[in-house]
């Protein structure tokens, strides 16, 4: 295809075609009809959706494949992003805005008696992730499409996603979340790109016709991997990037034989059990079947994706010897760290190259980055599972990590106990240690906040950056302006264009220049009205998702994320709790100021604690929310299945920002950066990024409460223990005792001892009763602040003004240069 004689103009359609409304019109009448199938008179606002995305997606694909061919032409160095989630949102909007083609179809629409609004509503958010992981990807997939880098995205055709949560009488309940039931436009099957992944099986050794001995894998199970290519686009930009999705096929689809005998289950026994590989996203684990199938998708995704790779850059008729100068492979986080093993079996098994060479290789294309401090999130498989389901790639990892004990005996000759704390498998507990197996395996690991980086450095992995000190850098993460601050919070985005022009758009340092209207009283009244009318839809969404009504005029604070306990969303609670008691003794009156507390996020299925603050959380909310003497002073409100599209909402109506993990916990956080860009203020630890917003905004611009990182490592080594404040705090023991004695659940008093049973009996371990005085007295200071309106908007300006380095176009630019070494197409 790259040497056909066909210019790059043939392919994309003229500009000023997309400029003409009648143009447009008839290109979605055409494919109204062709593709949907739909007469005018007759479509549904689906089937509108389904026309637009199908015109859009077509502009895209011819982008992309003047893209594809500049990046071969010009023998660019490439990167490939693996990743086990994207958290896309919607692309309707994303795309229209990207292409500037957003106003000419709302006109076109309005002119047929359509509501581009209705159309958009339509679409389902793509089921592809979860939390931060996820949506760091997809904010780095839209930064390397819109500044020009040459990258593609590789991941999961998940059928089912994670889950659709329903909140059903307090408790998250479970269900499929069939993103797919229409289909998804803006996706492209590839039958024809398809591979072979194998499990299971045994490892002989022979000897090929040169008389070397070599090992192969047979008796092998076999899945087959097909790719689905979703473009993402860039805007105001000629790069398309594209991610491939991988789905499970069977070898065999169908057993007539079986079928023919009435067996007809067993007729599709194959197809059914392999499928399973890409149907859900993090199937529960508590079981050993949901840890083997969680082994085996992890190995499904990174074999096909290394598989497609290698293909790609081998039709070249490039030397596998010059792999590093084609190409980068990001790990993000340890999901993907089987592409180590995996690359190494592929070159010495199947391209036959020797060992030292193929280990050098490896490691000069391999980078890793780490998501977590937390010693249980750091990725671990017992070695029985991978020895069973992945018997060549045992073999392997036992020899990197042979030759590595090596060089960690040279390097620490005087510490032998270096051995056991650094090697790759875990002889204690029998299994592999996959952030050391990535570590290893690559020539560059970072953290994802400055603090991030440093602990891991100090604490987390110290014995190996003593040893390779150059292998661990620091990339804070970021978020992209696109879609956290231009699709989110277009009034918003209309009143900085106006001021420091559009430029920001693309380089959010240029918010910097809204620093001198801090004191403008005409700027400042229009930023305030903006985000009273964000507010006045946010207060309707949670009437429309909820059936709660709250008060338009109070404090909108929110605190939306993956329930975890290190997340603290029983310490926000606490204060919840403490408010409404305050309005219940008659401390707290008219003159006060009245909040909204929103929660959000999903719980793991298997993560009990986290499932049980859900469900206290709600009980809390349906006590306060229905008793008359308080009102609207204060709402609780947890907003069920958050998502992309819901944080959409959310994120521009905030004024307060939750930021409240235990410090040293937090790896990063992005949520935080989304808050601040749309001009709320952050009340939180010193924790993740939130240090560095910190620095930017100043710090008479946020509320900084808690422990820091060495009080905390202090006070469990002096022997922390939360009874000490229980029994020196009057209103936290009393909000104590009323959870543990059943205020909130009197039909089962005894219905969250185990919540109680974790924070006293249990050790605190995330310091909740510690940092309580604090966050209570902090919390204060935002009341008597946000009195004063005109204070604390020019605060919230300058939050605005002073985050542009928190764009992920910084850090896919910081990747590309320290990392990847990579140029930009343009």
């Amino acid at each position: 295809m790259e040497n056909l004689p066909i210019k790059d103009e043939l392919w994309i359609n003229d500009k000023r075609n997309w400029d003409n409304p009648e143009f447009v019109k008839q290109q979605l009448l055409d494919i109204l009809v062709d593709k949907v199938g739909k007469h005018p008179g007759y479509a549904t606002p689906l089937d509108w959706y389904l026309a637009i995305s199908c015109m859009l997606n077509g502009l895209l694909n011819r982008r992309e494949v003047v893209t594809h061919k500049n990046r071969v032409e010009k023998k660019f160095k490439r990167v490939y992003y693996l990743s086990l989630e994207y958290l896309l949102g919607r692309q309707l909007d994303k795309v229209m805005v990207d292409l500037d083609l957003k106003g000419i179809i709302q006109d076109v629409m309005k002119g047929l008696g359509q509501n581009i609004d209705e159309i958009e509503a339509c679409e389902q958010d793509p089921a592809l992730g979860n939390g931060g992981l996820g949506r760091l990807a997809a904010c780095f997939m839209d930064s390397m499409a819109t500044q020009g880098y040459p990258g593609y995205g590789y991941g999961i055709r998940y059928e089912y996603g994670m889950f659709n949560q329903e909140i059903r009488d307090g408790k998250q309940v479970e269900h499929p979340e069939n993103w797919l039931r229409y289909g998804n436009p803006w996706e492209t099957s590839r039958p024809d790109v398809r591979y072979r992944v194998h499990f299971f099986g045994r490892v002989i050794l022979k000897r090929d016709e040169n008389g070397r001995e070599v090992r192969e894998w047979v008796d092998t199970e076999r899945v087959t991997a097909q790719a689905y290519d979703m473009p993402v686009s860039g805007y105001d930009s000629e790069t398309v990037a594209t991610m491939r999705l991988w789905s499970a096929r069977a070898t065999r689809d169908f057993d007539l034989y079986n079928f023919n005998e009435g067996n007809y289950i067993e007729a599709v026994r194959e197809k059914t059990l392999t499928e399973t590989l890409s149907r859900v996203l993090y199937p529960m684990d508590s079981t050993l079947m949901g840890q083997e199938l969680r082994l085996k998708q992890e190995y499904f995704f990174v074999s096909a994706s290394l598989q497609d790779i290698l293909h790609r850059y081998l039709r070249r008729g490039a030397s596998l010897d010059d792999l590093p100068k084609d190409m980068a492979i990001q790990l993000n986080d340890t999901h993907p760290a089987l592409s180590v093993p995996e690359l190494m079996r592929l070159l010495i098994d199947e391209h036959n190259i020797g060992w030292d060479k193929a280990w050098s290789l490896t490691r000069q294309v391999f980078s890793y980055t780490n998501h977590t401090l937390l010693a249980e999130a750091l990725e671990t498989w017992p070695i029985e599972q991978i020895e069973r389901i992945l018997p060549r790639h045992i073999e392997i990892i036992y020899r990197i990590n042979h030759d590595f004990l090596k060089e960690v005996r040279d390097a620490f000759a005087d510490d032998l106990t270096a051995l056991s704390r650094m090697s790759i498998i875990d002889n204690n507990n029998r299994c592999v240690r996959m952030a050391h197996l990535a570590i290893v395996g690559s020539h560059k690991v970072n953290g994802v906040a400055a603090l991030h980086t440093k602990l891991l450095r100090e604490n987390v992995f110290s014995d190996f950056d003593q040893m390779t000190p150059d292998k661990f850098v620091n990339m804070t993460n970021g978020v992209t302006p696109r879609r956290w601050l231009l699709t989110a919070n277009p009034n918003l985005s209309e009143l900085i264009s106006e001021k420091v022009g559009k430029g920001w758009i693309k380089n959010l340092d240029l918010l910097k220049g809204l620093t001198s209207f801090a004191d403008d009283k005409e700027f400042c009244s229009r930023f305030a009205e903006i985000k009273k009318s964000n507010k006045l839809a946010l207060v309707d969404f949670i009437k429309e998702s909820t059936g709660v009504t709250v008060n338009p005029d109070a404090m909108m604070c929110s605190q939306i994320k993956r329930i975890h306990e290190y997340k603290r969303q029983l310490l926000n609670l606490l204060h919840v709790i403490y408010r409404y008691n305050m309005i219940k003794d008659g401390k707290i009156n008219g003159d006060c100021v009245p909040r909204t507390v929103l929660f959000g996020g999903k719980a793991a299925p298997g993560y009990y604690m986290a499932k049980q603050i859900i469900h206290l959380i709600n009980n809390v909310a349906n006590t306060i929310n229905n008793d008359d003497a308080v009102g609207d002073l204060l709402k609780v409100v947890y907003i069920p299945n958050y998502n992309v599209t819901s944080a959409e909402i959310i994120i521009p109506g905030t004024e307060l920002s939750e930021q409240i993990s235990t410090a040293g916990t937090e790896a990063s956080g992005t949520g935080n950066m989304k808050f601040a860009l749309n001009g709320a203020l952050t009340i939180g630890t010193l924790d993740g990024a939130n240090v560095e917003i910190a620095e930017q905004v100043g710090d008479e611009n946020i509320f900084i409460f808690g422990l820091k990182v060495e009080e905390v490592e202090k006070l469990k080594k002096d022997g922390y223990n939360p009874y000490d404040f229980y029994n020196k705090i009057p209103e936290l023991k009393r909000i104590i005792d009323m959870i543990d004695g059943g205020f909130f659940s009197p039909e089962e008093p005894k219905r969250f001892s185990s919540i109680i049973d974790s924070i006293l009996r249990g050790k605190d371990k995330y310091m909740i009763m510690a940092d309580f005085e604090c966050y209570i007295k902090m919390q204060e200071k935002v009341d008597r602040q946000y009195k004063d309106s005109d204070t604390w908007t020019r605060k919230a300006v300058l939050n605005t003004a002073n985050v542009g380095c928190f764009s992920s176009d910084r850090t896919i630019h910081e990747y590309a240069k320290i990392i990847w070494d990579i140029k930009t197409l343009t």
